[in-house]
């Protein structure tokens, strides 16, 4: 990727100071920010040189908190010690290696990325002045756009959408990026100009979903008005001749079109099945006659009924196989729907005089509404007849009392199931008056007693048909890790969320030194999110070692006993540090001017063949300590050094002339008025030149140090000096992570759904945000958790963590689950082990979700019980499918139901 470098330049004659390039910026990100406006123009730049840059212009500045919630704050932010001006802007940590072959999309930026974590954005008058003096790249420019419901609220387009043009008849396809505020004009134009073809011979579809879902032919409309998602296919559609030939002029060329291409003949076989299309609508005709047919004004699949019902064979009087239209966007709510209607306990209650159930007062749920719509619309499912039913009264209802799922755009269908079965469950809560009951402590009764009273007691404020149906219990434990207090719960569930990897947290163990002779190391082992940075692994130690306000943890990777490298910056993957190496962190003051690092690395005697001659090799542990440059002396480093080995002297005595005040910011004891009676310690200093200069003796005698903010410093460790401290704690350091490597053949096997749930049930350290209160310790501890089932429900409902979220960007993961779809045996998995009854689950409905986040498609899969036999619901068509079908990487949402069996004693 070709990227834009330039010289650094100075404004006016000469280089301006750091002061002067924070004051100049403060004042022109002030104004820029007071004129903010649509359509202007910001830049991105990384968030590691922008930082380095706020250190640099701030290091004479005194410390002043603020929260750097914009950017002129930031330019007057918490003041840092001498720091190297920036070198230029890099800013290559933001995009992709290679660029993309596409020149339609530019250079494109990683998905992931985090404002104020990975990036922050500058105004275009505060870019080019940086820009100016520093020069770099690539510029990575971004368009700022009207959003929110009244579209008054102004924001930045990080990512314009991003979408897949499709071009037929011709075999052809290409990305690009446009914003979503661009209009359907610009869409086809460019479309036009990308595939270099006559605008008067084109017609563009939304093809949401792989189906033409609307003819895009208001040139004035916004694609966010037409409601065009991130990583959708966009279809450009070539028309024929009026003779309805296959091919027409084409610049040089000739477009045919071909019946045997690899790209026409899928989407003909999606359009016909998907969506009732035949291959032979691929032409002029059928892109106007559609048109006609669809309902553009509202861009809602009114068309879709006009299809029917796809390859099912009508069996007479069968009911369940009615679909429901998708109104723009739905297919989330209508595969949840479907999914719910056909549970049989549920089709049971809500074609029977359920009206008497209803809770109207209950200020928790929907007074009554959510439960009419929802046991209306099921009726309908289940009537006689094929017409698909169009959920709009339903909807209409849900986003009155669920905002966040009125307009039509694409949401989660697990998220929206969660929502309906409790809103469901409020609305038809038997209890009308819930009762406050106050919790007991165990006092030593048994788990079955205590689980018992927590179930009764739940069950005393929830009483519902999806309790009865849904919910089940767990057993929680938290052990805190500082004075073993265990606490458990056994709290209710409605369903089981699993992940698809091992864990979304990862375990780290990291040794934990102190500077100031005031304790031993100790390893502590914590939870950090598994794509997690530095800063998390350092807030997260900060927490369970107790750091004290003055203190900060310097965090560091040992290697052949000595330091490989300082992890200072904070954005640090966590993902490049490895489970076998070795991480230490170094309490020490918070560093202050003329203050310096002291890295103490060790040597014992190695002997050679020849007795006579003593060699020394590396061993131990590095130290590390913070010391005052200011006319420090060989004492100074001596008496440093004693202090930090004061833990590891077999008679603690013998370190007591070596002043150890906690106090003391520097752990430097210099200053001290006490004599220093210690023995001298065998201390080289290494200098610039790698040469040794002997610490033992000249007590009085100055150190010149190297413009460098640390110092190296070996000791050798005699035989009669290791005799006196005991140096077991310096040795083997454990590893950050001790659980051995996968195997290369487990990686390539499919994850089986009781792996997932053994990762959910595994016990691991709660993340630093969720810490608990330890009602013993009573302070907020880093406690382990260990979840068990007790009590399952007659459905259960499993959730497979496929998707992530972070403010820019949805991933997700196409992980393939091998779920049991008979005899799926929860029986050693519950806790409860007074319980006779065998665990047995039968799958009958599913929740699929393929593709992209932007462009996906939710359907599902449904057993019908009386037929024994598996249907596909997609929205208004229904196919029936093969059991062997049902498994494959997009299921979502699984429906268990228990299967009755005679106890084990009988």
């Amino acid at each position: 990727m070709a990227m834009e470098v330039s010289m650094c330049s100075s404004s006016g004659s000469g280089e301006l100071t750091p002061e002067e390039e924070r004051v100049l910026i403060r004042d022109i990100a002030l104004a820029a920010e007071a004129n903010a406006k649509e359509g202007a123009t910001f830049y991105l730049i990384t968030q590691r040189w922008w930082q380095h840059w706020i250190e640099y212009v701030n290091q004479d500045q005194p410390n002043n908190m603020n929260d750097g919630s914009s950017l002129s704050e930031n330019c007057d932010s918490v003041g840092s010690s001498s720091l190297k001006k920036p070198g230029v802007i890099d800013n290559s940590d933001l995009i992709y290696d290679t660029a993309s072959d596409d020149l339609s999309t530019g250079i494109e930026i990683h998905d992931t990325l985090l404002e104020g974590r990975d990036y922050v954005l500058l105004p275009h008058e505060v870019w080019n002045k940086l820009f100016t003096w520093y020069g770099g790249g690539p510029t990575l420019p971004r368009k700022v756009i009207s959003s929110g419901l009244s579209q008054t609220e102004l924001a930045v387009e990080v990512y314009p959408l991003r979408l897949q043009l499709l071009l037929v008849p011709k075999e052809d396809r290409s990305t690009i990026r446009i914003s979503k505020k661009e209009t359907i004009g610009e869409l086809h134009r460019r479309a036009c100009e990308i595939f270099d073809l006559n605008s008067e011979q084109v017609c563009i579809w939304d093809y949401y979903g792989h189906r033409k879902h609307a003819l895009m032919n208001d040139m004035d409309k916004t694609l966010d008005d037409a409601n065009i998602q991130m990583d959708q296919d966009i279809l450009v559609e070539v028309l024929d001749n009026a003779n309805g030939s296959a091919s027409m002029s084409h610049g040089n060329g000739t477009l045919r079109k071909e019946a045997s291409s690899m790209f026409v003949e899928p989407l003909k076989s999606n359009l016909s099945i998907a969506g009732g299309l035949s291959a032979s609508k691929f032409s002029s005709k059928s892109c106007i006659s559609e048109a006609s047919q669809s309902s553009m004004t509202t861009g809602v699949r009114e068309s879709d009924s006009t299809y029917g019902i796809s390859g099912v064979n009508t069996r007479g009087s069968s009911v369940g196989l009615t679909g429901l239209l998708n109104l723009g966007n739905t297919c989330f709510m209508n595969s949840a729907i479907q999914c719910l209607v056909h549970t049989p306990e549920f089709a049971k209650y809500f074609q029977e005089d359920y009206h008497q159930e209803i809770n109207w007062q209950n200020p928790l749920g929907m007074v009554g509404e959510l439960a009419l719509a929802f046991g209306e619309l099921l009726r309908k499912l289940w009537a006689p007849g094929r017409t698909p039913v169009a959920p709009r009264p339903f909807k209409a209802k849900l986003a009155r009392f669920a905002p966040q799922f009125s307009g039509y755009n694409q949401h989660d269908s697990q998220e929206l199931l969660a929502f309906l079965l409790d809103g469901l469950h409020e609305d038809l809560n038997r209890v009308k008056e819930k009762p406050y009951i106050k919790s007991r402590d165990a006092d030593g009764r048994s788990e079955e007693e205590v689980a018992d009273e927590y179930w009764a007691n739940h069950i005393a404020r929830n009483d519902s048909i999806i309790v009865d149906v849904c919910q089940g219990q767990y057993k929680s434990t938290l052990v805190c890790p500082a004075c073993d207090k265990i606490s458990v719960t056994f709290d209710p569930f409605m369903y089981l969320s699993l992940p698809l990897q091992f864990a979304s947290t990862r375990s780290m163990t990291v040794t934990v030194f102190t500077c100031d002779g005031s304790s031993l190391p100790s390893a502590y082992t914590v939870a950090v999110p598994k794509q997690g940075r530095c800063r998390d692994l350092i807030q997260a130690l900060s927490n369970v070692c107790s750091l004290q306000p003055t203190e900060k943890l310097l965090l560091a990777e040992v290697r052949n006993h000595g330091i490989q490298r300082i992890m200072d910056d904070p954005l640090i993957l966590l993902s490049t540090i490895k489970d076998d190496d070795h991480l230490t962190a170094y309490k020490i003051p918070k560093l202050e001017k003329n203050a310096v690092h002291l890295r103490l690395e060790q040597r014992c005697q190695e002997q050679t063949a020849n007795d006579s001659q003593t060699r020394w090799k590396p061993c131990g542990t590095p130290l590390v300590a913070v010391i005052s440059s200011d006319g420090m002396k060989r004492g100074d480093v001596q008496k440093a050094v004693h202090r930090m080995l004061i833990p590891f002297l077999m008679d603690k005595a013998l370190g007591q002339s070596v002043p150890s005040d906690p106090s003391d910011q520097n752990c430097n004891s210099s200053t001290s008025s006490q004599p220093d009676t210690s023995p001298k310690l065998p201390l080289q200093l290494v200098d610039e030149d790698n040469s040794f200069i002997d610490l033992s003796e000249g007590e009085e005698k100055s150190i010149k140090l190297s413009s460098s903010s640390f110092m190296l410093v070996v000791m050798n460790w005699s035989t009669e000096l290791s005799e006196k401290y005991d140096t077991q704690y310096l040795e083997n350091l454990p590893e950050v992570c001790k659980y051995g490597h996968v195997s290369k053949k487990t990686r390539t096997e499919p994850l089986s759904l009781y792996t997932c749930l053994e990762a959910f049930l595994r016990e691991e350290p709660l993340v630093p945000e969720d810490m608990w209160y330890c009602p013993q310790c009573k302070e907020r501890r880093q406690a382990s958790k260990k979840l068990d089932l007790w009590r399952l429900p007659e459905v259960l409902v499993i959730h497979l963590k496929r998707f992530s979220y972070s403010r820019s960007m949805k991933h997700k993961l196409e992980t393939f689950v091998n779920f049991p779809i008979h005899d799926f045996d929860l029986t050693n998995y519950v806790a409860n082990k007074n319980s006779s009854q065998r665990q047995l689950y039968e799958l009958y409905a599913l929740i699929n979700h393929y593709g992209g986040m932007g462009s996906g498609h939710y359907m599902a899969n449904i057993k019908l019980l009386d037929e024994n036999r598996w249907y596909n619901f997609d929205d208004s068509h229904i196919t029936p499918i093969n059991e062997d079908d049902v498994k494959s990487n997009g299921a979502y949402v699984l429906f268990y139901r228990r299967v009755k069996t005679v106890s084990n004693g009988a």
